[in-house]
């Protein structure tokens, strides 16, 4: 096939054109483009329902991940009639932006067939920009730390959550670190999840200076672990749980098990947890999509004044732990015998899948929706 030739292909009644199918978009490997549209498509059951209702922010390679990039936050003005776009007011420049929203199939493949290799979306849904529907921590490793010294971390931030009675979800970040998800889904602000993990990270800090820093500054990263805490902000977005990473393997965004992120631990291989395209899709054929509570198990934001009990130490994970998801822990109790599927008090989150009436405003100024790296 010609690089220049499109194919016309209809989905879901919606006709669109695909361009350069067998461009090679990752060198190192030789997944194309057609490839990562295909990854996409038979990925979309588990990304969708993640994507649903979110401001999407656009981070276009043209050229693969060796050429340039570029971040697009408005939805092209060429889109087809029926792509989907939601305003988010910018009090900056005093206009509102109109974000494409990947709500179907067909706007899913257009978008990567403008080269989106990443789906970056908001904690928020629209309208309601103000109220995050999960507490994220981005566990950044700091070389020569890598991804086994997050997996350490996350372990640290489980026992923690546990002790505070909060179910947390893990996932690869695709590139070199780990990010966990603590699902809300309740009436909740900005303002409340930030103060949270800031002060979730830095009690984790103070307990375990050799390998937790709760700063940005790269000079003090060196070989510590940066438990990021300021991705819980209306104007920044996170790599979308199943996307693509434009990196020199097609890796993704991938939900885990407990157990592998201490089997990681145990085995000090970092490699456990480069998965990419095909075996995260086999993954998800296997086990569907472990993130899905993430979208429906309520749980309230504790106050402030729960942490005063300090961060829990840091120790070996013993094999039977590794088998077992919290054990040693109330909460691993209570799971004995149980999957890490949605627990039984997982329920429907109630408000969260409201669209807009058309025309509608979202409130306050919003301007910047920076993708994490």
């Amino acid at each position: 096939m010609s690089p220049r030739r499109a194919v016309e292909v209809e989905i879901e009644g919606r006709r669109l054109e695909l361009s350069n199918l067998d461009k090679v978009f990752y060198p190192a490997t030789g997944f194309t483009k057609g490839e990562v549209i295909d990854y996409y498509t038979r990925i979309a059951p588990a990304l969708l329902p993640h994507l649903r209702d979110r401001p999407l922010t656009l981070k276009r390679y043209p050229s693969g991940v060796e050429g340039p990039f570029f971040y697009e936050k408005r939805c092209p003005a060429h889109r087809p009639e029926w792509v989907r776009t939601e305003g988010v007011w910018s009090s900056t420049s005093q206009d509102l932006i109109r974000f494409c929203v990947a709500d179907d199939l067909a706007t899913l493949v257009w978008v990567v067939n403008l080269a989106d290799l990443e789906m970056h979306t908001a904690l928020h849904r629209v309208p309601e920009v103000e109220r995050p529907t999960a507490l994220v921590f981005d566990l950044d490793p700091g070389a020569p730390a890598d991804a086994v010294q997050c997996c350490e971390v996350a372990l640290l931030l489980r026992t923690l959550l546990d002790r505070l009675g909060l179910q947390a979800y893990p996932k690869t970040s695709g590139s070199k670190g780990v990010q966990i998800y603590v699902p809300l889904n309740t009436p909740v602000d900005y303002a409340a999840t930030k103060a949270f993990a800031r002060a979730v990270a830095e009690l984790l800090e103070r307990e375990h200076p050799d390998l937790v820093v709760s700063s940005m500054k790269k000079d003090v990263r060196v070989g510590r672990v940066l438990v990021d805490w300021s991705q819980n902000d209306v104007h920044k977005t996170t790599v979308c749980v199943w996307s693509l990473r434009a990196k020199e393997r097609p890796t993704v965004s991938t939900p885990l098990r407990w157990t592998e992120v201490e089997a990681a631990v145990r085995a000090r291989e970092a490699s456990r947890l480069a998965i990419e395209a095909p075996a995260a899709l086999a993954r998800f054929a296997k086990d569907r999509d472990l993130f899905a509570p993430v979208l429906t198990l309520e749980q309230r934001l504790p106050a402030l004044a729960v942490l005063a009990g300090g961060a829990p130490s840091r120790r070996k994970v013993t094999r039977s732990e590794a088998a077992s998801p919290g054990a040693g822990t109330k909460a691993g109790a209570r799971r004995k015998g149980r999957s890490e599927a949605p627990p039984p008090r997982a329920r429907r989150a109630g408000s969260g899948g409201r669209r807009p009436p058309p025309g509608s405003r979202p409130r306050g100024g919003h301007d910047e929706y920076l993708p994490s790296e």
